[in-house]
């Protein structure tokens, strides 16, 4: 099974993902955002300005979503930093 991993892993876009994890979750959950707005909008009859507005307006929303989604990665880092503190305080 490790060796699976190791072959997913030297795949260039997954290579790429896993050294920038949030940019690529924002990527990815912004292209899922606009299909979905293309299929749910495509007979609304919008203007070109407008699917543009709403294009972009989805990519800002998932980079947002993305964003507050890693308030909770600082949290776990914040925890262990403190726990390494009270560990080396017990012991000296």
């Amino acid at each position: 099974m490790a060796s699976e991993s190791q072959g997913l892993a030297s795949f260039p876009p997954v290579r790429w993902a896993m050294v920038h994890p949030r940019l690529a979750a924002w990527i990815v959950l912004s292209v899922g955002m606009i299909v979905l707005l293309v299929i749910e909008a495509r007979d609304v009859g919008l203007l070109p300005g407008q699917w543009i507005a709403l294009i972009a307006a989805c990519v800002v929303v998932a980079g947002l979503c993305i964003w507050i989604i890693s308030w909770e990665d600082g949290d776990d880092e914040d925890d262990l930093a403190d726990a390494d503190v009270d560990s080396g305080k017990d012991s000296a």
